[in-house]
């Protein structure tokens, strides 16, 4: 079985712009591709997950990835899947985040001379000359197509920006321009980015009379079609100072039942005999496979030693058994109590355990908030200084435990 057919069989592939040749191009070795990353945040995601996991099996069977960090791009920022505009970040953001990339990046994928590229498309996009943009690339594309483009569906709605409107001539720009540089013949992305690739394909062919390639990997979603990867409303990030292993254990510990085989197959780097095997697994199991699950993730993005230790941290907190030493803890300054006190609502907003005070209030209501055990019937309980000083724990639902204690 060639990569080609692994990731088939892992249900990753959605789109792609020529089957047979892509196949023969990856599955020999041959490819030379990129994945861009905007530099929107100090830190990837879960949500960024897949492609990294992705670089890397294309990587193990020969082919040699660039990664792209989008410099450039995120001072434009891609309306994909957007229904308002995206936050407008200054150049010194841009640079502080894309240096933070590359350190998670390098956990995943192996750099280095005739190995892997990371290359920044601020380098060839701020010093282009708009008019010489304009007359190089302009005629290749047409409005009337660019309008019809789902990455614009979304924003047209509100009013699209004729900022935003150019995003999809820079993402061409780019592989058009690594096409020559780099020898870069394929692209790979998110679903929600065909249009954006085709552009790039299409510009690459106009311009110099050859093909490149293109190919989607499936968005990862829940059973309901929603985006996973975001917890309390909050993302799932994999810098361990924003979510920490053990949280970042316990989102893939807690994944529906329905979504368990899908992230195990899709994510992980167990060989399909092995998932083959665990899916005839009977239902009584299905923990077992959640655990399997959140340790791999945790494994591949935090190492071994912090994957043993939220292991055994979730394991002994639902058998009872635990301590909080390793627990999510937030620290809570003085200077945020009033008269000696705070309230339940604001200390779970602070610990992210929800996003707002509405929505803990909501929590409290229908009886899904504990506090050191206890389960707490009214929305407007205060805590005392006293028993922050010692930490308390609140737990939301039954798997989601977090520790607050006075700074």
């Amino acid at each position: 079985m060639g990569i080609y057919e692994e990731l088939q069989a892992r249900g990753l592939l959605a789109q792609v712009t020529n089957e047979e040749q892509i196949r023969d191009v990856i599955n020999n070795g041959k490819a030379t591709f990129y994945i861009g990353f905007d530099c929107t945040a100090d830190s990837l995601t879960a949500g960024h997950f897949m492609a990294l996991t992705l670089m890397k099996r294309l990587q193990m069977a020969g082919n040699k990835p660039i990664a792209l960090i989008g410099g450039g791009t995120t001072m434009i920022g891609d309306p994909s899947g957007r229904t308002d505009m995206r936050k407008m970040l200054t150049k010194e953001d841009i640079d502080h985040n894309a240096e933070c990339f590359k350190r998670q990046m390098e956990k995943f994928i192996e750099f280095g001379e005739d190995k892997a590229m990371m290359v920044n498309n601020a380098d060839w996009l701020l010093n282009l000359n708009y008019v010489e943009l304009l007359r190089e690339v302009g005629a290749c594309f047409s409005v009337n197509n660019m309008l019809r483009a789902e990455c614009y569906k979304q924003r047209m709605e509100k009013g699209l920006s004729f900022l935003e409107f150019n995003y999809m001539i820079m993402q061409s720009y780019d592989f058009y321009y690594m096409f020559k540089k780099y020898g870069c013949n394929m692209q790979f992305g998110g679903d929600d980015q065909w249009s954006n690739m085709l552009g790039g394909t299409e510009l690459i062919r106009k311009k110099l009379g050859k093909d490149a390639h293109a190919m989607t990997i499936t968005l990862l979603t829940d059973s309901n079609g929603k985006k996973m990867g975001k917890t309390a409303g909050n993302a799932v990030w994999l810098d361990p100072k924003k979510t920490s292993p053990f949280e970042f254990y316990q989102y893939w510990r807690n994944v529906g039942d329905a979504d368990v085989m899908k992230c195990i197959k899709m994510l992980t780097f167990l060989s399909l005999d092995e998932i083959a095997a665990m899916e005839a697994w009977d239902d009584s199991r299905i923990n077992e496979k959640k655990e399997i699950l959140a340790y791999e993730l945790t494994n591949l993005v935090h190492g071994k030693e912090e994957a043993d230790k939220a292991k055994e941290t979730s394991r002994n907190l639902f058998s009872g058994n635990g301590s909080s030493a390793d627990m999510p803890t937030t620290e809570i300054e003085a200077s945020a109590l009033t008269d000696g006190k705070i309230g339940l609502l604001d200390l779970m907003v602070a610990g992210k355990l929800a996003p707002s005070r509405s929505e803990a209030k909501r929590l409290v209501i229908q009886g899904g908030v504990s506090m050191n055990d206890a389960k707490v019937t009214a929305f407007g309980t205060m805590v005392e200084a006293e028993a922050l000083k010692e930490g308390i724990v609140i737990r939301k639902g039954k798997k989601v435990y977090h520790k607050f204690i006075l700074k």
